[in-house]
């Protein structure tokens, strides 16, 4: 399964949900659903402006694990 660690990079960049929302340009309750791992695509735009505003690498957001596989 693919985990969505936004959460992680806006608490190193030390970032609301809303700031991320509005240098994104879309919805804090779209950003909520991709937060907590309920999306079932992105746009590959919109991770390229969530990479932009939080100064981070796709790799950085996006982690692949096993399924059943509990968090570190």
């Amino acid at each position: 399964m693919i985990v969505v660690n936004i959460d992680v990079m806006l608490a190193k960049r030390k970032m609301r949900v809303s700031e991320l929302s509005q240098r994104v340009g879309i919805t804090m309750a779209n950003i909520s659903i991709l937060k907590n791992g309920k999306a079932k695509a992105i746009k590959l735009e919109t991770l390229n402006r969530i990479c932009e505003a939080l100064s981070c690498q796709p790799g950085d957001l996006l982690e692949w694990r096993q399924d059943g596989e509990e968090e570190a």
